[in-house]
């Protein structure tokens, strides 16, 4: 049985190529950059060139793709557990097991606290700007509030995630903006390859701080790329 309570309808949002660039075709009619694709364009990558040069370019793409892989993985199994209720089984698969334990990590340590479900993999639009997908959107501790899961290879500080606050607070905004909420709270859920759990909150004290770094991002990559 589903842990989804259908309070809001969401909608699909597909992503179509306009003029070479991959974009959100919204349901108000306008194509609009993804939550990710702003992030990453107007982001500091030095430490990420200097990484990707001192590893060499093919074992950091070999490093980047099965951590995605994995990363996808532990994703579904979570999909599946919220959209059906009960636990799924791993695959024989050996990133499929690892998966799945790092999936049961965030199960136990976080799930227990998440109240209510509305939604899970819902796509949000913020009409004109951006658009996105979130991982869950319901009440965490009995507060509205936007939740991610994310796997990582080792566990990270705080100082190194401050784009994992952005997507947060960039989804809680479009949330506000389309379905008339007041989310100002949101939880990254992690776990790391070897099984150690992670927890970054967004808390609504903080709110206004992430947001107005949020849209200094958005109006740096509409100047740059518009």
């Amino acid at each position: 049985m589903t842990l989804i309570t259908n309070k809001y309808d969401y909608k699909e949002i597909k992503k179509q190529s306009v003029e070479g660039k991959r974009l959100y075709a919204c349901p108000d009619g306008n194509h609009v950059a993804s939550v990710t694709t702003i992030l990453d364009a107007t982001k500091d990558k030095t430490h990420l060139i200097a990484w990707r040069k001192r590893v060499g370019e093919t074992k950091a793409r070999e490093i980047t793709t099965e951590a995605a892989g994995v990363g996808t993985r532990m994703h579904k199994y979570l999909e599946d557990y919220i959209e059906e209720g009960t636990w799924p089984t791993p695959g024989s698969n050996p990133y499929a097991q690892q998966a799945h334990k790092m999936a049961e990590q965030v199960k136990q340590n976080a799930m227990a606290d998440v109240d209510e479900i509305w939604g899970s993999e819902i796509n949000l639009y913020h009409p004109k700007i951006y658009a996105g997908t979130t991982d869950v959107v319901g009440k965490y501790k009995g507060q509205p509030a936007i939740m991610d899961f994310k796997q990582t290879n080792k566990p990270k500080k705080k100082e190194w995630v401050e784009d994992y606050y952005l997507q947060l607070t960039a989804y809680a905004l479009a949330h506000n903006e389309v379905y008339g909420t007041n989310i100002q709270e949101g939880h990254v859920f992690m776990c790391s390859r070897d099984l150690q759990y992670q927890q970054f909150d967004l808390w609504p004290d903080d709110f206004k701080t992430w947001e107005s770094k949020w849209w200094d991002r958005v109006y740096k990559y509409y100047d740059k790329f518009a």
